[in-house]
């Protein structure tokens, strides 16, 4: 056999193992190794079943993505799964760890599958923006039914193996894998049982044939939240082909959508962002084989929003947190509300019944500062002032044990001021949690000037380890999505005194993509906090300053850029505030005039990437790409359009420079000229993906 797969027998078990570390991917080389394994079973005249398995820690977790883009190999997955169907043997898959993808197409292909009980099944090709392309589509709905299909594969979801058993797709739970799936091979032998091909079961159709909306209604549910996506409505248009078309006619319609989105912009896009999310985790600078700290036990300070959130976050990967606040009603305030949190997801059946007290137990709340004295990772999460924050790092490094990773989350804030505060500067490095922290699955990792290697790598693998998208960034004022985001809403500002309404530009980019706009998120963040900053810094901005005067605050007093009914958060527009922008514009002898939609994209978008550019040139971001992931997971940037730097190569760096050199006249504001970077790689006809090549 081939180095990546074997053939062994037992007395009358042909055993056929993959062995192609660390997820036995479905290479050129597994799949050609199956298919002689499976082959030369069929051959061995002392072989009555065959059991395929995997060595390490998964079965088959997918297609080998290295291959992604290039000229398909004999033999396809279509042929290893026809060889393996077509066996006048019974074949059992054998699954352990996680069958994803074309791993758990071709289990579907077997005539059998066992499983052990924490194994996980699953299709979730549409988080590449495709379907499933080896007859997932037509086999799964026999399997289980197409209801659960259709949830299944639209959503791209594990399921874990009781259930996946419950549903049908899987015939026995083994409690050891190799013996157990040996054991179920000789009892298929014993008892004579048949060969069942799910492609010619259709028992599982029979009720949505009959009644279509049986399955209408559960497409429809999967793809409630799907805005803009192709892949998943593709999905499900491929599973419904199980009800009307026969099943080699269905397989060919499953390839042909498949081949439409491969080459389709959406998936490129979200391969982009399923690769660039990987190399995020590299970091520039540090010396290969860098060990981080163990981190054995972890102190939050303050038990706010972003506090708590934060806490949360550690408390539902299983991570014991100390929560410190400076006073017991702070404290019994930010509990409270973690705890309602909590409540409120188990209510609608987004956690289990008893993970709030689970979870809840393992944030132990304290008073004073000095409880951090024991923990390995220190996270501040205090008011976001550098006063408080000096003031609470001079604390911190009186208490904290030596090699204690200190770090603050900060949105704004220059780390090495802070580091300073400490006789530990090696120590300190930001981690910036988006808010809502348990919810947003971002963390910028900011390094300071003597941030140590292995304090950025032990920060890195905690966020990991917390279900969060670390990305390694500079120091600077906001560091990279901030940054980008003031050079947007410089000019989403600057829309209200020339002309637009702020629902005209928030429509624009909800139209695009966005989850909301500048102005409906400024609402939903609280516009105080930015008249409270702006005063601070002694600026004035007259419209936002006017509605702030006016003791609207946004969402929280259901008044600000627009309003809101009792209940809801869904933004209204407010005639009262077009009729303070109009009033403030004329005080200030300013003309209005009529802005088309796509002078506000250009005018939001551009400057954003010109931003993307500088904070390159600068050095804050190790990659264009680690920028998109910060826009991906940090602002709500639609995954279809793979990020701003990705969204830039593709509209043209041309155009883009062409464009903001016009609107820097057009304003007379020479801060929308293109950057050196942008321009050079403009007039040279290259594209920001150029740069992580070498170009």
């Amino acid at each position: 056999m081939s180095q990546v797969v074997k053939v062994e027998r037992h007395d009358a078990v042909a055993i056929v193992t993959v062995d192609s570390p660390p997820v036995n991917a479905l290479s050129v080389a597994v799949r050609k190794g199956i298919t002689d394994g499976v082959k030369s079973a069929i051959a061995d005249p002392d072989a009555k079943a065959i059991v395929i398995m995997c060595a390490g820690r998964t079965f088959i977790a997918g297609a080998d993505i290295t291959e992604f883009g290039k000229p398909p190999q004999s033999p396809s997955l279509h042929d290893v799964i026809d060889t393996i169907e077509n066996s006048p043997k019974p074949v059992i898959a054998a699954i352990h760890g996680t069958a994803l993808g074309g791993g758990f197409e071709l289990a579907l292909g077997c005539h059998y599958r066992v499983a052990t009980k924490d194994a996980k099944v699953g299709l979730p090709e549409v988080k590449l923006g495709l379907l499933p392309g080896a007859g997932g589509t037509q086999r799964l709905p026999r399997a289980v039914g197409p209801e659960m299909a259709v949830k299944m594969i639209v959503t791209g979801d594990f399921v874990g193996a009781p259930e996946a058993m419950k549903a049908g797709a899987i015939d026995e739970i083994v409690d050891n894998l190799a013996s157990g799936a040996e054991a179920f091979a000789r009892k298929v032998i014993a008892e004579k049982k048949p060969l069942r091909k799910l492609r010619d079961d259709d028992s599982k159709l029979a009720a949505a044939k009959a009644d279509k909306s049986i399955f209408t209604n559960a497409a429809a549910a999967a793809n409630k939240k799907n805005r803009g996506l192709e892949a998943p409505l593709a999905a499900a248009e491929a599973v419904s082909h199980s009800l009307d078309q026969p099943f080699d006619q269905a397989l060919k319609s499953e390839r042909e959508l498949f081949m439409k989105l491969m080459t389709g912009e959406q998936s490129k896009a979200q391969r982009y962002a399923f690769f660039a999310e990987r190399e995020a985790a590299k970091i520039a600078g540090v010396p290969d084989g860098t060990k981080g700290r163990d981190v054995k036990s972890v102190a939050i300070i303050g038990a706010g929003t972003m506090g708590g959130g934060i806490a949360m976050s550690f408390a539902n990967a299983g991570i014991p947190v100390t929560l410190i606040e400076t006073g017991e009603e702070p404290l019994k305030r930010g509990l409270g509300v973690m705890q309602k949190n909590y409540d409120a997801t188990a209510a609608r059946g987004g956690i289990p019944a008893d993970a709030p007290a689970k979870r809840m137990g393992l944030i132990k709340g304290v008073v004073g500062i000095e409880n951090v004295k024991d923990a390995d990772l220190i996270i501040e999460a205090v008011f976001e002032t550098m006063a408080v924050k000096k003031e609470v790092f001079g604390q911190i490094d009186k208490h904290a044990k030596k090699g204690a990773v200190l770090a603050t989350n900060t949105s704004y804030l220059n780390i090495n001021e802070i580091a300073k505060m400490t006789q530990r500067p090696q120590d300190v490095l930001g981690m910036h949690f988006f808010s809502p922290a348990n919810v947003m699955k971002l963390c910028e990792i900011v390094r300071g000037e003597k941030t140590a290697p292995d304090a950025l790598v032990t920060a890195v693998n905690i966020a990991k380890k917390i279900a969060k998208v670390p990305v390694v960034v500079g120091v600077c004022d906001g560091f990279v999505g901030n940054r980008m985001l003031a050079a947007r809403g410089k000019q989403a500002e600057k829309f209200l005194f020339e002309g637009a309404l702020p629902q005209q530009v928030d429509a624009v980019l909800t139209k695009f993509g966005m989850p909301m706009g500048p102005f409906a998120m400024g609402d939903l963040a609280g516009l105080d906090i930015g008249w409270r900053s702006r005063k601070d810094r002694g600026i004035k901005s007259e419209i936002a300053d006017a509605i702030c005067e006016a003791g609207r605050f946004g969402q929280k007093t259901g008044k600000g850029y627009y309003k809101y009914e009792a209940g809801s958060r869904a933004p209204l527009p407010d005639p009262d505030i077009e009729k303070l922008i109009e009033e403030t514009t004329t005080k200030m002898g300013l003309k209005r005039r009529q802005i088309s939609d796509d002078e506000i994209f250009e005018r939001l978008m551009y400057p954003m990437i010109n931003e993307g550019a500088r904070i390159l040139e600068e050095k804050i971001a190790q990659r264009p790409s680690d920028i998109d992931v910060v826009w991906l997971y940090g602002y709500g940037w639609p995954i279809y359009r793979g990020g701003p730097m990705f969204y830039a190569d593709t509209v043209g760096l041309k155009k883009i420079a062409d464009r903001l050199s016009v609107y820097a006249k057009q304003t007379n504001d020479p801060s929308l000229e293109p950057t050196p970077l942008l321009k050079k790689l403009a007039d040279e006809g290259k594209t920001f993906a150029s740069l992580a090549k070498g170009g």
